[in-house]
């Protein structure tokens, strides 16, 4: 037996009264989050949950979403995080792919009426029985007429439950993720392949049980933040500080008022950090405390590396890994001279290779060749997907699209994201998609989309339209349309329009020439 939720349970056994979640003046101790979890897990059971059932859970940084993850665990059901920007189409895409029975979904907020888009995009999935609104006040009642908040679901439940028997390589998540082609594939990750990650971490940061708090900035639906902070956290009896929206400046403050030892985050929000420090912020009493500093999802740059040093008094590693590889495949290692740039060599129990096209190995110093990955953290396959799994796996071999060279000493250098692939913000936008978005709309004739360079996101996304012949539509109108279509971090913000786009001779679009 194995299941995920030994990762709290465990803790909650060794140190109750420790702080697990804080949030503002909310403090809860593991003791109450794994009860909390507990009644979670009773609630799925009496709804006819069984183990195995697929159940969605869209929520921000707060304490509901280990609350809740857990408690999936704990049932033996497997958890769908979903990203808390997807729209009502997206959302009802993403529920039918997975064969969801449950949802669980954050009210939102003024500004971002999740319940709303979730709810709509529930009622268009055959299969979904159970929708939960989370509220911010567990009393507050539902702001969507009809159904029930997790507060009112889970009232009278009891606190003690015997999580369900899962074996290692029972799927215990499915984590969404897009290749260029085609609509987004659902990972699916065992128990094993996420416990052995976590054990990974651990020797990696040389973790040790009650001393660490995290800041956690990274979004928890993210595999990032889940496996990284939350699942390695809760391990070893972890702090976790959530923050459920970046801001630098109150992050900073955070760490000047609380002992935080463990911050981890992309290139963006390290910047984010170096921009927003004022006299009021004692940096020297954030350093004495700093003992970890992690970057992924894209390339630090070296400046901002030497500036974290010289501020911060930590050397920030970075590591390498994507939603199918559970996600950690690489890290730099903080006890060695720091190599900008570098992705690090593999974790404990993972391989590395760089392959030609035919799947043949690329072994010379510096010739660049595609990342191919083997080990306990390689994903099960995508959910109901054999062909496309065959097409990334072989041999337990599974190929990532990046690109990248090794140098003599081992280390790798990621020299190309996978060919199409824009990282805006630390978040994977897939163009494809936001084409065949794009495209619906009654103006649009043809669209390809690209990254382009920007200061603070680093990449931002930008489309080249082809206008239907006679249709009228300004690049403001195409934009504001988008934002109602897809997720905020998916809409370019930038559109041109063009005569036509350069193609090769069996007309596929050149976005190298585009960028």
């Amino acid at each position: 037996m194995l299941n995920l939720s030994v990762l709290l349970e465990d803790s909650a056994r060794s140190f109750p009264d420790r702080d697990a979640l804080v949030l503002g003046p909310t403090r809860l101790t593991y003791a109450q989050v794994d009860a909390a979890a507990n009644q979670v897990a009773n609630l799925l059971v009496a709804r006819g949950i069984q183990p195995g059932d697929k159940v969605a859970l869209s929520c921000p940084n707060l304490p509901y979403f280990p609350i809740v993850y857990y408690g999936i665990l704990k049932a033996g059901a497997v958890v769908v995080p979903l990203n808390v920007l997807l729209k009502s189409r997206e959302v009802a895409y993403h529920l039918a792919d997975a064969d969801v029975k449950a949802y669980f979904c954050f009210e939102g907020t003024p500004e971002l009426a999740m319940a709303a888009e979730g709810h709509v995009g529930f009622q268009q999935v055959d299969g979904a029985e159970h929708f939960f609104v989370i509220t911010a006040d567990a009393a507050a009642p539902s702001p969507i007429a009809g159904t029930e908040t997790l507060g009112q679901a889970v009232a009278g439940m009891s606190p003690v439950f015997e999580s369900a028997v899962t074996e290692p390589g029972d799927t215990a998540i499915i984590l969404y993720t897009s290749g260029t082609t085609g609509q987004p594939k659902g990972a699916e990750l065992s128990h094993a392949n996420t416990m052995m990650n976590v054990v990974a971490n651990n020797r990696l940061f040389q973790s040790e049980p009650a001393t660490d708090s995290h800041v956690v900035c990274l979004p928890l639906f993210h595999t990032f933040g889940a496996t990284v902070q939350m699942h390695a956290g809760f391990s070893m009896a972890a702090t976790l500080h959530l923050v459920p929206r970046f801001d630098a400046h109150a992050v900073l403050e955070l760490m000047d008022r609380e002992i935080i030892t463990f911050f981890a985050g992309v290139p963006t929000m390290w910047w984010g950090l170096l921009n927003a420090l004022t006299d009021d912020i004692d940096v020297g009493r954030i350093a004495d405390n700093l003992r970890i500093g992690i970057s992924g999802g894209a390339s630090l740059p070296v400046e901002i590396l030497h500036q974290v040093k010289q501020l911060f008094g930590v050397t920030v590693i970075e590591g390498y890994g994507l939603s199918e590889t559970s996600p950690v495949a690489t890290f730099g290692d903080r006890r060695l001279r720091p190599r900008p740039g570098s992705i690090g060599t593999p974790i404990w129990g993972v391989e590395l290779k760089l392959i030609a096209p035919d799947w043949t190995e690329v072994s010379k110093v510096g010739e660049v060749g595609e990342i191919a990955i083997k080990g306990h953290n390689v994903m099960k396959g995508y959910y109901n997907r054999p062909a496309a799994t065959s097409e990334v796996i072989r041999d337990g071999w599974f190929r990532t699209g990046d690109l990248a060279r090794k140098d003599e000493d081992g280390f790798y250098y990621i020299v190309d994201r996978s060919k199409d692939l824009i990282i805006r913000g630390g978040f994977n936008v897939y163009p494809r998609e936001v084409e065949e978005v794009l495209m619906t709309h009654p103006a649009v004739s043809l669209a390809a989309v690209v990254g382009v360079p920007h200061d603070s996101h680093g990449e931002e996304i930008k489309a080249f339209v082809i206008l239907r012949p006679g249709a009228s539509v300004t690049p403001g109108e195409l934009v504001a349309w988008g934002k109602e279509q897809m997720a905020s971090y998916k809409y370019p913000r930038i559109v041109e329009f063009v005569p036509s786009l350069p193609m090769t001779a069996t007309g596929k679009i050149l976005k190298r020439e585009l960028v």
